[in-house]
């Protein structure tokens, strides 16, 4: 089975990239990736095909999806506050790059495409949990375009027979994940100021809430998608339902970290949702095979991944 990750290079592809490469049943391993948010050294001793180059490339899409069976599609212009920052660019990189992606998968003998979506989509919509039935509502650009994705994902299934399967992904934390940037998510953005001395930040008053999934845990369910090749044209919550405040988040770091976060609360940013929880009775129907990792465990091997990796 030959395999293509967009966005390889970055955080969930390079995960993604590690667990492929130990799969019997995977055959070749390609990645393309623009390098903007991604690192090629997150790739360092894989035995895969690496293509520089940007998911707005149409011919450039037509040569690395030559021949593949899948392509799991998590190339984007990443963060909720960038997206404010920049609309249009976060526009281009998902909505149309996903666009691209399907004209290519299509030109590609109708490629199977599984793609990253958001639960920034459900946005200002106050149902807790959230189901893949609630009406989005979304606050950011970023959300926008990945919610713009899903319909052009939906479409192109029933247009043209593409085999599809978007995925709505929560919170996502563990190695490899970029830290000490404007953009940085926030469990990377407290280790790193942690470890470098600066001020651990909490935008808001801490008691808005994640659900927190630990980047092996989306991998396993990712790699069984592909190997099972899972088609659904709705879109699936890729979370286990965990509700986690960020108040929590700082007791849960300061267990594992041994020290006080001594947090500083400032105004919540334009874009940012209050609480997300997923509910995952569609996840489960359709991947009941994955246990999760659970939070305390997954921040536990994040930070000594950070610990390794910092010196």
């Amino acid at each position: 089975m030959k395999i293509v990750i967009t966005g390889g290079a970055g955080f969930i592809g390079s995960n993604l990239a590690h667990v492929l490469t130990r799969r019997g049943e995977v055959s070749e391993v390609r990645v393309v990736d623009d390098l903007s948010t991604g690192f090629k050294d997150n790739l360092a001793g894989l035995d895969v095909h690496f293509t520089e180059g940007s998911v707005l490339d149409g011919p450039l899409l037509d040569r690395v999806f030559r021949g593949t069976d899948t392509i799991v599609h998590l190339a984007a212009l990443p963060s909720v506050p960038r997206s404010v920052a920049n609309p249009l660019a976060s526009h281009h990189a998902n909505a149309t790059g996903t666009l691209t992606v399907l004209e290519a998968a299509r030109r590609a003998d109708s490629a199977q495409v599984i793609a990253a979506s958001s639960s920034s989509v459900y946005g200002a919509n106050p149902g807790i949990p959230k189901h893949e039935d609630l009406r989005p509502v979304p606050l950011s650009p970023y959300a926008v375009s990945k919610l713009a994705s899903e319909a052009y994902l939906a479409a192109f299934h029933h247009c043209y027979g593409l085999p599809v399967l978007p995925f709505r992904f929560f919170n996502v934390y563990g190695p490899r994940q970029p830290a000490g940037h404007a953009y940085a998510a926030v469990v990377p953005a407290w280790i790193s100021a942690l470890t470098t001395g600066a001020p651990v930040v909490v935008h808001g008053d801490g008691r808005q809430s994640r659900d927190f999934t630990y980047v092996e845990t989306v991998c396993r369910v990712l790699t069984q998608a592909a190997l099972r090749k899972v088609v659904s044209c709705d879109p699936v919550n890729l979370a286990y339902g965990t509700r986690t405040s960020l108040g929590e988040l700082v007791t849960e770091l300061e267990a594992v970290l041994g020290t006080p976060l001594n947090p500083q609360y400032v105004p919540p940013r334009p874009g940012d949702v209050r609480h997300s929880h997923a509910e995952n009775s569609r996840l489960l129907r359709l991947f009941p095979e994955i246990e999760p990792v659970p939070l305390r465990e997954g921040l536990e091997r994040t930070v000594e991944w950070f610990r390794s990796h910092s010196r």
